[in-house]
């Protein structure tokens, strides 16, 4: 009764507790699913984005769309340079497709190639069209909290399921307890390897939400490569049907 009395005397002089109790009791994995959400949307998501690529000797800006349904369906356009404008790529289900218009062809992309680099950037295709799940493919542990750009943050360790066909044996990521936002994350291969380090920044409102519009992606084996990609505008839970996201579609996006 003494403890019943105390967390009601709490409550009523710190109101915002409850948030703040709530917040506590949730899982490590529904967690990483509150900011896969708030980054992707809990329904769908239309984003338009650029890639900076950035080598010791050049730098290049790719400009694309991208609409996403759920963790199942996605489909990305090149808007710019010309030369590469008009490409796009499909995601349904675990399949995966790419059209190339100064071809006129449409290619089925192997599972192979998920992990390589998309357009030359740093990125996979996996981390464009989003086939690996954080939430359904790996197991997720909270292992501590650690307080970046001021934010205090769940540090959360994600474990490959073993028939779960990712690329990355375990993730680490850094995820903000007040907005749920991944602020820092680490990929590692199967065999336990740092692949990559990813921090996020540039906190903005956008449609109605706080997101990070920046996020900075360095090779741990290159480091002096960079990949920034930077979202210029995005909105969630766009009315799409599943019908869009189609191999003919491909071809008219723009």
């Amino acid at each position: 009764m003494g403890k019943l009395i105390r967390l009601i005397f709490l409550l009523i002089l710190f109101p915002g507790g409850n948030i703040i109790l709530s917040a506590q009791s949730l899982t490590a994995k529904e967690v990483v699913r509150r900011a896969e959400e708030k980054f992707r949307g809990e329904k769908s998501s239309y984003a338009e984005m650029s890639l900076k690529v950035i080598r010791p000797e050049w730098q290049r800006t790719i400009e694309f769309k991208t609409w996403a349904m759920g963790s199942g369906f996605a489909i990305s356009l090149i808007t710019s340079p010309p030369r590469e404008a008009g490409q796009s790529f499909l995601k349904r289900g675990s399949e995966m497709w790419s059209w190339n218009p100064s071809i006129s062809r449409i290619i089925k992309l192997p599972p192979s190639m998920l992990s390589q680099g998309w357009m030359g950037s740093d990125y996979t295709h996996d981390d464009i069209l989003k086939e690996t799940s954080a939430v359904n493919d790996y197991s997720h542990e909270i292992t501590g909290e650690e307080e970046i750009e001021g934010r205090m943050c769940y540090k959360i360790e994600m474990t490959a399921l073993e028939k779960a066909s990712v690329i990355w044996g375990k993730q680490v990521r850094w995820i903000d307890r007040q907005d749920f936002l991944v602020l820092k994350a680490e990929l590692y291969d199967e065999d336990g390897y740092l692949v990559r380090t990813e921090t996020c920044s540039d906190i903005r409102i956008m449609d109605g939400r706080s997101i990070t519009s920046k996020i900075e992606l360095v090779p741990e084996d290159e480091p002096r490569n960079k990949t920034v990609l930077e979202i210029r505008k995005i909105r969630f839970n766009i009315p799409v049907e599943e019908s869009f996201f189609s191999q003919q579609n491909m071809k008219r996006l723009h």
